[in-house]
């Protein structure tokens, strides 16, 4: 019989979708930090495309609206470096390494690559 106590669950999140105003990413990041919580699950998320704004420090949203780096900052705190960012994508958008918020860093396909290895299940937003 299998001791589900003593097994992990490797989470990937490849998330897509713009920040604001496109539930992709919003949706992926509620189950990422869901999963985060729980014990036995390990989370990692990756940034490609509009997606990688999401991981910008010092966003200033209206109130009663959500905040993504605050979704970003669950799975950080569960995990070290568990948010990367596609550095084209950083590039492309005109983002800065020294924009990201803490917790997230820039990131390659190499090891976007290598998370799909490690991951047990690999969830796309």
């Amino acid at each position: 019989m299998l001791d589900k106590k003593n097994l992990t669950m490797k989470n990937l999140f490849i998330l897509n979708g713009a920040p604001y105003g496109d539930e992709r990413t919003y949706n992926g990041l509620r189950l990422a930090g869901a999963l985060a919580k729980r014990e036995g699950n390990q989370v990692r998320v990756f940034l490609m495309g509009d997606a990688a704004i999401a991981a910008k420090g010092g966003q200033k949203v209206p109130e009663g609206f959500y905040n993504v780096q605050v979704m970003l900052g669950r799975v950080t705190r569960a995990a070290v470096d568990a948010v990367g960012v596609c550095g084209t994508c950083m590039d492309a958008r005109g983002m800065k390494g020294d924009e990201l918020m803490e917790g997230a860093h820039r990131g390659t396909l190499e090891e976007l690559a290598d998370w799909s290895e490690w991951a047990d299940k690999v969830f796309v937003f």
